[in-house]
């Protein structure tokens, strides 16, 4: 079996995908400081609810493109069979001109209709300016989910990163200008909100200044390279050297007929699609519900102000988030190859590495936003009277790690080709969470905190179901101990530690440079360093793994080396 790195090993090409994710992650966060500043909260609720709708809409033309594509990239190349790979590409560039024209006009001219739905008539605005934006992600969608299917996570890795750099440039800039042309509106027709929702609209034109470039640069890649990439070869390329003659037969065999390309596409992209809207319209499902009950309890006005509070909490929420999101996108492919081979042994080492280092980084996440909750939000956030988002930082926080495992669950079950089990999982999952978020809506005083508890309890539903559907078809079990029990009890240690220090700075700090930016960026950053000191440590004393098991995770040989300089491994 061709063991080449980038083409199976899974952690290491989603490791490359998660420090993307990660960076775009923090060069978002980093951006939405000064843009929150710029729109105000109330400016980010409209913000915020755009992008649930917008959310929806782009999961139909292109979000679950990456996933679907990737798995019929990565089998036709397991064969060999290169030509049927550009019959799958002109396939879905149909796929994606019809779908993403027809979701970019339903969200331009059905704009004013949603908006009123939502109860948010300034929200119109904000939709229209993101409109276009679906089209462009529908055909980046198509290349990314080529390229992920080759195994190379390169190419998506740096365009997110240059998607993620222009969309900051661009929203700060035109939020700036717009902000000030809607406050120029507000004076005119004596309204409040003109100014905040032209702002988020400035913010969204950044969203899809963005996508157009990481467009671009993929056109690039194909107008350098064609689409038979070296990466795409490998396959064909391991495949003659083990001089396999079913593999020549099958690159020989006639061309896939495009008819039978298209069901195939069908077939494996529906699954995906509604599973995916299922997962991700539970926001939007959030939104309408929080909106109308708390109109009908007479709290209406504080609706777009309070929705602002969980946009900002979820700038924090998605950084860890981003991890199991590109683990889950690598695991697919990796998994698909290695069922199609039969090779269980394979599937189960995938399956067990992936949620165990899912867990590594979720779990101390978790504690890390619970014990610097206030720092951060203050750091983030210093214009705003923060109470409020730090508890609900504090509460939300255990929604790192449901969400993470329920993320690379579905991943999981994708990749081994059950594709309905995660769309009737996030289903149930959604029917219980709107029952659980209509109960505790009318309880008093919970308000925003209803949206958190439901949303945590929506994650848990998620994975517990996905684990069975898991257990049922590959029968292994999980190394419970050292998944959860090692990374809980590390993380607890670091978090004692964290917060001690925390206070520990807080109190010799004058209080002048305490409350300000510079001084809680040194509190944050100090913090931060001794955390992952302390949880790299504790592992290492817990034995979280062992020689072999270090070496599968990215950046794996240089941590060996460090530890057994240290004598804390043989």
């Amino acid at each position: 079996m061709d063991r080449k790195p980038g083409y199976h090993n899974f952690i290491v090409q989603g490791s490359i995908l998660a420090i993307a994710g990660i960076l775009c992650r923090i060069i978002g966060m980093l951006y939405r400081i000064p843009l929150v500043d710029i729109i105000g909260t109330i400016g980010n609720g409209y913000y915020t609810s755009a992008y649930s709708i917008y959310n929806i809409l782009l999961i139909v033309s292109s979000y679950s493109l990456p996933t679907a594509i990737s798995k019929i990239v990565s089998v036709r190349l397991a064969k060999g069979r290169t030509e049927d790979v550009r019959r799958v590409l002109r396939v879905t560039f149909v796929y994606s001109t019809i779908v993403g024209a027809l979701m970019c006009a339903l969200m331009f001219f059905g704009a004013e209709a949603i908006a009123s739905f939502m109860d948010k008539p300034f929200l119109m605005y904000v939709l229209r300016t993101l409109a276009p934006t679906i089209w462009i992600m529908a055909y980046l969608g198509l290349l990314r989910g080529y390229f992920q299917g080759t195994g190379n996570m390169m190419p998506t890795a740096i365009s997110q990163i240059l998607e993620q750099i222009v969309n900051a440039i661009v929203s700060l800039v035109m939020a700036y200008i717009l902000f000030g042309y809607g406050e120029k509106a507000n004076y005119i027709y004596e309204e409040t909100d003109f100014s905040y929702a032209y702002g988020a609209a400035g913010g969204t034109i950044g969203t899809g200044a963005g996508a157009l470039i990481a467009l671009l640069f993929f056109i690039l890649l194909l107008f350098l390279y064609g689409v038979d990439v070296p990466e795409a070869r490998t396959g064909a390329v391991s495949a003659d050297r083990r001089g396999d003659s079913r593999s020549r037969q099958r690159r020989t065999a006639r061309p896939e007929s495009y008819g039978h390309i298209a069901r195939t596409l069908l077939v494996t992209l529906l699954p995906i699609l509604i599973s995916s809207c299922v997962y991700n319209i539970s926001t939007v499902v959030d939104d309408f519900i929080f909106s109308n009950a708390m109109t009908a309890i007479g709290l209406g006005s504080s609706v777009v102000l309070l929705w602002g509070i969980f946009g900002e909490y979820h700038i924090l929420f998605n950084v860890p988030v981003a991890i199991s999101n590109a683990l889950s996108s690598s695991v697919i492919p990796s998994l698909t190859n290695a069922a199609a081979e039969r090779n269980k042994k394979l599937v189960v080492s995938k399956i067990r590495m992936s949620i165990r280092f899912t867990m590594l980084i979720a779990i101390p996440a978790t504690v890390g936003m619970i014990v610097l909750a206030e720092p951060i939000c203050n750091l983030l956030f210093n214009t705003e009277d923060n109470a409020t988002l730090i508890q609900v930082v504090m509460i939300g926080a255990a929604a790192v790690v449901f969400y993470s495992l329920s993320t690379i669950t579905t991943g999981i079950l994708q990749g081994l080709g059950h594709l309905s089990e995660p769309l009737r999982n996030s289903a149930i999952a959604l029917v219980l969470h709107v029952g659980v978020l209509l109960f505790l809506l009318y309880v008093p005083k919970l308000g925003i905190y209803a949206v958190i508890i439901s949303n945590i309890f929506f994650a848990i539903v998620v994975c517990l179901l996905n684990a069975g559907c898991i257990r049922r078809h590959v029968r292994y079990r999980q190394n419970f101990k050292k998944t959860y029990i090692i990374p809980l009890l590390a993380s607890l240690i670091m978090g004692v530690v964290t917060f001690l220090l925390h206070k520990g700075i807080s109190f010799i700090m004058p209080a002048g440079l305490r409350d300000g930016r510079i001084g809680l960026l040194i509190i944050v950053g100090v913090c931060m360093a001794a955390a992952l000191f302390v949880y790299f440590i504790s592992l290492l004393l817990l034995r979280a793994f062992n020689r072999s098991e270090l070496l599968q995770m990215p950046m794996g040989a240089r941590i060996y080396r460090l530890a057994r300089a240290m004598g804390m491994m043989d």
